[in-house]
């Protein structure tokens, strides 16, 4: 048994050590395909020298080959290298401005967990019935609308139509609310489909037939029973929405003006600080590919047969 989960588990860290290297080598690329840094950063009015001096300071004047090594190295070690813009560390613009992406983050996939699980369960135990439409709906619906606009409306009503909240920065409780609903729609509606097709799946389960007719209630039934052997898709979906949650932050960010990962990579973007965005990606995608390592290795306590 331990022999083959320490087989389970290698396979997982070879696989996510690749993803890694795959990542770090399109983050390499975003600085190296979109034009000559330098000259972005300098304009078109620069002297020759001046871009000779900075391609030099950046190591830009080296081969490819041996940039992308040093580039590897650097990253291994955690050295980030400095912003083009604010001229600071970017590993410490990125520690600034990580707790308040993990704050609206963790907001976000908890207001998912608790509406979309119980809202899927309830679908499924009510198949059929107006509540399983209404949720179907609702589901529908978290997935066709787009974040930047629903945040919009949600600004419009909730803080200049009604000034019931803030419409945007970071601060108290209420000033997370709106941002953690609008981020939160697309994974709520995910988890809930998935929470009611894989309950439906095991209510029609034999065992489960056999629990009614011994006079277990619903309730038991489904907390007992059903919800634990219905929990590895859902565990699934909720690690890849997480992930997705990533890439959704920059617009959620954006539209209430959050000052999180997403706003610097857009800042980094817009003043073309390829230093930074570069680092921004590395960041995220070291987060992506160990989060779904981490999940990957809970799967074997949820369902030993991985192994």
């Amino acid at each position: 048994m331990s022999s083959s989960l320490a087989s389970f588990g290698a396979r997982k860290i070879g696989a996510a050590l690749v993803t890694l290297l795959l990542a770090l080598t399109a983050a390499f690329a975003l600085g190296h395909l979109s034009g000559d840094p330098v000259y972005n950063i300098l304009g078109p009015l620069a002297q020759r020298e001046q871009i000779d001096a900075m391609r030099a300071d950046l190591g830009l004047d080296k081969p490819i080959a041996e940039q992308y090594v040093t580039y590897l190295g650097d990253t291994v070690r955690g050295e980030l290298g400095d912003s083009l813009q604010y001229f600071r560390s970017n590993s410490e613009l990125i520690s600034s401005r990580l707790p308040q992406s993990l704050q609206l983050l963790v907001a976000a996939i908890v207001l998912a967990i608790l509406i979309g699980v119980p809202l899927g369960t309830l679908a499924a135990v009510k198949e059929g019935t107006w509540w399983d439409r209404a949720a179907s709906t609702v589901a529908l619906l978290g997935q066709s609308v787009p974040v930047f606009w629903l945040g919009l409306m949600l600004i419009l009503i909730f803080a200049v139509q009604l000034r019931l909240l803030p419409s945007g920065q970071s601060g108290g409780l209420d000033h997370l609310i709106l941002p953690a609903i609008t981020l939160s729609l697309l994974p709520l509606a995910h988890i809930a489909r998935l929470t009611r097709a894989s309950m439906a799946e095991v209510l029609a389960e034999p065992y489960i037939d056999a629990a009614r007719a011994r006079g277990l209630s619903t309730r038991r039934i489904v907390g007992l029973h059903a919800l634990r052997n219905a929990a590895l898709p859902v565990l699934t979906v909720t690690a890849l929405q997480t992930g997705v949650l990533l890439s959704g932050a920059v617009a959620v960010e954006y539209v209430y003006s959050w000052p999180g990962l997403g706003t610097l990579a857009l800042e980094a973007v817009q003043f073309r600080d390829y230093t930074l965005a570069q680092a921004v990606v590395i960041v995220g995608a070291v987060a992506f590919v160990v989060l779904n390592l981490l999940v990957d290795l809970l799967y074997v306590v949820v369902d030993p047969r991985l192994r």
